[in-house]
C-alpha cells in the first residue's frame, strides 16, 4: 500500500489519477476535505482508505508501507498563521520522514520554488547545505518548505538515519486540471478562462523594468501531467535520491501562456496591460526558470510539454467542459 498525503489536493489528487489509470488502487489518501468542492478531485477514483490528520499517527503504527508521497501541505504563498504552517509544512514532514527512516519506507515530499525567494540568486538545483543556507524564502510558506529542506539535508550531511530512498520536489509553476479549490493560488489559465470564452479580454500586468516589454515577464510553467511523470519515475527508481527542481527548464512570458489560451478557443488574443499595483511593483518576480541538470543526470529524460500543448490539452479536455474535473 501506498500513502499519499494531500491526496485530494491539485498535483496528488492527478498523481491518484495517474496511478489508478495505471492499474494501482491500493492507495491510503490522507488529507482534508474541508468545504471547497475539495472532493471533487477524489470523484471516480479509487483508494484504499481515507486517513483524517487526526488519525495518521495511529494509523501508521505497526504499519508497513510500499512508499509515502507526501505532497500535502499548507500551500498559499499569503498564509500569515506562522505556528499553523510549521505544525503541517516543517513538523508534520519530519514526523513522516523520521518514520520512514525507521521502517526503511521510500519518502517523496513536495518541496517548492518559493524557497528561492526572488529569485535573484539563481535557480541552482544544488541542494548542498551550503547552497541551500543562501536561499531566502519572500513568505511564509516557502520560509517552512525550505526550513524542511534543510533539516533533511542536515540528517544526510550527519549521516543519520535516513528513508532507503529520499526526495524532495521543487515544483515550479504547476498548471492543469484539479487546481480550483486553490482561490487565488490558481494558474491565470484557471483564473480567466470563462472570460476569454466570453470573449471578453485577458489583463495583463505592464512591464515597470526597463528592457522588458508589457507582459513578457516570465515564470517556468509546467503542465501537471509532466509533475505527475517526475514523481511516478522517482517512485520507479528507489536508487535516486536528491532534492530536485521541477520545471520544464524554459521559461515562458504570461502574454504566451495567455496567446496559448485563446489559441486553444480558435481566437485571436485579446489582452490588455494594466498598471501593476504599487503594493507589489517593487517585489515583483520577473522571472523563474527551474535549472533541471540534477534531475536530468539522475536519468530522468522525458521531454517536457510546451506551454501550448499543455493549455490546449488543459481546455479542450477539462476547463471547456461541464467536468472540469480528472
Amino acid at each position: 500500500m501506498l500513502l499519499l498525503t494531500g491526496g485530494a489536493g491539485f498535483i496528488g489528487s492527478n498523481l491518484l489519477a495517474s496511478l489508478n489509470e495505471a492499474g494501482r488502487p491500493d492507495i491510503a489518501v490522507n488529507d482534508i476535505l474541508g468545504s471547497d468542492g475539495k472532493w471533487r478531485n477524489l470523484a471516480g477514483r479509487q483508494l484504499t482508505e481515507f486517513v483524517p490528520p487526526a488519525d495518521l499517527s495511529r494509523w501508521l503504527d505497526g504499519r508497513k508501507l510500499d512508499a509515502v508521497v507526501h505532497m500535502g501541505a499548507i500551500s498559499s504563498t499569503t498564509a500569515t498563521d506562522g505556528d499553523l504552517l510549521m505544525e503541517n509544512n516543517f513538523r508534520l514532514s519530519l514526523r513522516l520522514f523520521d518514520w520512514c527512516a525507521a521502517t526503511r519506507t521510500p519518502f517523496i515530499y513536495a518541496s517548492s520554488a518559493a524557497t528561492y525567494g526572488d529569485g535573484a540568486a539563481g535557480f541552482s538545483d544544488d541542494w548542498s547545505l551550503a547552497a541551500l543556507k543562501r536561499l531566502k524564502p519572500m513568505n511564509l510558506y516557502g520560509w517552512s518548505k525550505h526550513m524542511f529542506d534543510l533539516a533533511v539535508v542536515e540528517r544526510v550531511a550527519r549521516k543519520d538515519k535516513l528513508p532507503p530512498q529520499w526526495a524532495g520536489l521543487k515544483f515550479f509553476n504547476v498548471f492543469g486540471p484539479n487546481e480550483y479549490h486553490k482561490g487565488e493560488m490558481t494558474s491565470l489559465v484557471a483564473k480567466r478562462f470563462d472570460d476569454a470564452k466570453a470573449g471578453g479580454p485577458i489583463r495583463l500586468f505592464k512591464s515597470h523594468r526597463a528592457g522588458i516589454a508589457d507582459g513578457d515577464q516570465k515564470r517556468d510553467f509546467i503542465y501537471v501531467d509532466d509533475a505527475v511523470a517526475v514523481v511516478r519515475w522517482l517512485m520507479e527508481t528507489p536508487a535516486v535520491s536528491g532534492i530536485f527542481n521541477v520545471g520544464t527548464g524554459q521559461a515562458r512570458s504570461f502574454r504566451d501562456l495567455v496567446t496559448a489560451m485563446f489559441a486553444a478557443l480558435g481566437r485571436e488574443p485579446k489582452i490588455e496591460y494594466i498598471d501593476m499595483p504599487l503594493s507589489i511593483r517593487d517585489s515583483y518576480q520577473y522571472f523563474t526558470q527551474a535549472e533541471i541538470g540534477n534531475l536530468r543526470r539522475a536519468g530522468f529524460d522525458a521531454d517536457f510539454t510546451t506551454i501550448e500543448e499543455g493549455v490546449k490539452r488543459y481546455v479542450s479536455g477539462y476547463l471547456d467542459r461541464a467536468d472540469r474535473y480528472r
